[in-house]
């Protein structure tokens, strides 16, 4: 049995705290802590600016959920401590008042780490790539038995959530570099998926983040072994320090564990063959797409086999594993038209989907609607971004998702539109608003297009009205053909 089975028996945070209240807990990260917590036997409570699926979730627990920030909070709730996402400014009125109040204060890595650390954590860490990373190596260890505690910063269609409290020794976690809270982590096998640079509000500068990945592998536990991408270049560079306590892997041959024979399924899917350490061990059929997620499996791969689980049961686990929601996700079929939605904010993560989708659907128009995230990433990268734009065969790109960044009126999406087209010699480029954006791709989107809603902001509701617009309209010319995914 975990640590936790009995949470009276040692409390977390110490005997005086019962009560937390959490900031922002309709992200992602933070749904997945008050889900924990919840569980845990803590009084949990909540806010945020937006209604999510998360806090719908949160609620059928018990979890009450204000919209909103307010110092009103505090006293409705009167938290013992109050636990803080990173897109919470330090002087946020709620927060402040919290302080005046003597409420204890806790960012979320805090609280996820204390945790976590007292488990045999495996923690995924990378610029791209951890939500799925994660999600496969817990759903192979739930299919082994080992009743994981997981936290995810995505939902997982294989343990419907993104989030649970297990009974097992071990925690599976996807860690958050880009506040540096990762280095709170102390993992008994730490994954590096790809060490890049981004967040670029936080790290000036590349070998700032090489640096921060230093750090971060240097509080692994003892015994721990690190499996890190050996195709990757930032990786590369920092696994020299740690080269004998590293389990790589990557494409081909010279690596602990690679993969062979790659073929990618035509509407779907992608095969390979593993190769371990030289030697190749059995096929491997995913259901999701894409070379990036050969990379992914391969980690899950060797984690797996370090924790004792057979290369039959891997397979089999990662065969069944269905993705997580917002990674290449199809959302439907209407009139021989594919609808899909990612999460893909980086010039690397752009150019990887728009990859995937050329390749299980070839002879297909791609029509993509792409959203900015960050005016920081946006100045920084705009040139990239547009590079890997330049495989969509239509482009719209809305304005800027600014997240909790402050507006800037020098910095806005005509950035990415104006390298597209002057730079790049896109044809087929267009900014358009966030009212227009339904009407205008719904116009001019054609049977046997793949439509595809790109960002980590709000891209992703478009996706769906589109979807529900045409089929409306197909519905009143009494020719609707439509498929739900």
């Amino acid at each position: 049995m975990g640590v936790f089975k009995n949470i009276n028996e040692k409390m977390l945070l110490g005997d005086g705290i019962k009560y937390l209240h959490l900031m922002g807990v309709g992200g992602a990260g933070m749904s997945g802590l008050a889900h924990l917590l919840k569980e845990m036997g803590y009084e949990v409570s909540g806010c945020d600016v937006t209604r999510t699926n998360y806090v719908y979730n949160l609620e059928k627990l018990g979890v009450k959920v204000l919209c909103g920030h307010g110092a009103s909070h505090i006293d409705i709730f009167r938290p013992d401590m109050l636990v803080y996402s990173s897109a919470i400014a330090w002087d946020n009125d709620e927060l402040v008042y919290a302080r005046k109040a003597g409420v204890n204060v806790a960012r979320r890595g805090d609280i996820l780490s204390s945790i976590f650390n007292r488990l045999k954590g495996i923690g995924v860490a990378g610029a791209h790539g951890k939500t799925t990373t994660s999600s496969m190596i817990a759903t192979v260890l739930d299919a082994a038995g080992l009743d994981p505690t997981i936290a995810i910063g995505g939902e997982v269609s294989d343990i419907g959530g993104n989030a649970r409290l297990g009974h097992g020794d071990y925690m599976v976690s996807e860690l958050d570099e880009s506040d540096g809270s990762f280095e709170l982590f102390s993992c008994y096998i730490p994954v590096v998926t790809n060490i890049d640079w981004d967040h670029v509000n936080f790290y000036p500068t590349f070998q700032s983040v090489q640096d921060a990945f230093v750090r971060f592998l240097s509080k692994r536990k003892d015994d721990g072994k690190i499996i890190i991408c050996g195709e990757d270049t930032g990786c590369q560079s920092v696994a020299g320090k740690f080269a004998p306590q590293c389990i790589t892997y990557g494409w081909g041959m010279q690596w602990d564990w690679g993969a062979v024979g790659v073929n990618h399924s035509v509407g779907g899917g992608v095969s390979f063959t593993v190769v371990k350490r030289g030697a190749e061990i059995g096929e491997i059929n995913l259901r999701v797409s894409g070379e990036h997620n050969v990379l992914n499996a391969l980690a899950a791969c060797a984690v797996c086999d370090l924790l004792g689980i057979s290369f039959n049961t891997i397979r089999h686990a990662l065969h069944k594993f269905k993705g997580t929601k917002r990674r290449l996700q199809c959302l439907g079929v209407c009139d021989d038209i594919y609808f899909y939605d990612d999460y893909g904010h980086h010039p690397r993560e752009v150019q990887a989907t728009l990859d995937t989708l050329r390749n299980i659907f070839p002879s297909r128009r791609l029509v993509v609607i792409f959203q900015p995230h960050r005016y920081s990433r946006t100045k920084a990268m705009y040139r990239k971004f547009a590079e890997a734009l330049m495989k969509a065969d239509l482009v719209y790109i809305l304005p800027v998702y600014p997240a909790d960044e402050k507006l800037e009126l020098s910095i806005s999406s005509d950035l990415i539109v104006d390298s597209l087209t002057s730079e790049c010699g896109h044809k087929n480029c267009l900014s358009l608003s966030d009212d227009e954006v339904v009407s205008k791709v719904a116009e001019n989107i054609l049977p046997g297009d793949i439509l595809l809603t790109l960002g980590a902001g709000n891209v992703n509701i478009y996706g769906n009205q589109i979807l529900n617009l045409i089929a409306s309209n197909n519905k009143k010319q009494g020719t609707v053909s439509m498929q739900w995914t």
